[in-house]
């Protein structure tokens, strides 16, 4: 349970997420989830990389429990900056993440996902931002690299979610595939970039990261100015324990 990495075969590294139930993270995580990619990712013998999960879902983004239980704020500094940590680590990654997704994938799930070079659903993955119903903002940056500009407004106003086989249909998601296959289909992607020249790769990583029209870095953390505010002003605690309260 918690983050680990492990070599499945050579030259590919598997980071995995196991935060019973729902994959949501403590503030803690998103640190250690950051970390770990960024230590994989500097090692010479990790070609790529692939980040995956256990359970039902991908990821349901921050563990909000821990958030309503902190009187002192800490926790959403906490969460604030790790996210961006661990989305920034998946970015900046010095070669190519692969991610795979089953079941849900929402909130910081989505930062992770955005951020990421290609992506492997399952058949019955969903993908969204249910921010504005917790009273926080972030991670649009992100779902803006998922679908185009006015599908992004739309899912995010209504925090409704759109499905892998939409997102195929947009060029965002590489492959669908049976859940039961997932894990392969992304070590299929994977070693066929394994296989190649790493100098090379690791250049292109850097070189295609150079020419993004979008600065993600900063774009994300204008949107978390946000958050701080919605929790100064109230919103956000009443959201999120209307939420918890609901089950």
């Amino acid at each position: 349970m918690g983050i680990t990495r492990n070599a499945a075969e050579t030259s590919i590294s598997v980071v995995t997420l196991d935060f019973p139930p729902v994959n949501a993270l403590p503030a803690q995580a998103w640190h250690d989830l950051a970390d770990t990619i960024t230590e994989a990712g500097r090692d010479p013998a990790t070609h790529v990389l692939v980040l995956r999960a256990e359970g039902r879902g991908f990821c349901a983004g921050v563990d909000l429990k821990e958030l309503q239980a902190d009187p002192d704020r800490a926790a959403i500094i906490g969460v604030n900056r790790g996210c961006a940590a661990a989305f920034g680590a998946v970015y900046d990654c010095p070669v190519p993440v692969v991610v795979a997704v089953q079941g849900f994938c929402l909130g910081g799930g989505i930062g992770l996902v955005g951020n990421a070079d290609i992506v492997v659903a399952a058949e019955d993955a969903s993908f969204g931002l249910p921010e504005v119903d917790r009273g926080a903002l972030g991670a649009a940056t992100h779902l803006a690299r998922l679908v185009p500009q006015h599908l992004m407004r739309a899912l995010y106003f209504t925090a409704s979610r759109i499905d892998a086989r939409a997102l195929l249909h947009h060029g965002s998601v590489y492959r669908v595939v049976p859940r039961a296959e997932l894990d392969e289909a992304a070590l299929v992607v994977a070693r066929e970039i394994a296989a190649k020249d790493p100098r090379v790769i690791r250049r292109a990583k850097e070189a295609i990261n150079g020419i993004d029209p979008q600065p993600v870095h900063r774009s994300y953390r204008y949107e978390q100015g946000f958050t701080f505010e919605l929790n100064l002003t109230g919103a956000a605690d009443e959201a999120r324990q209307a939420f918890l309260d609901r089950g």
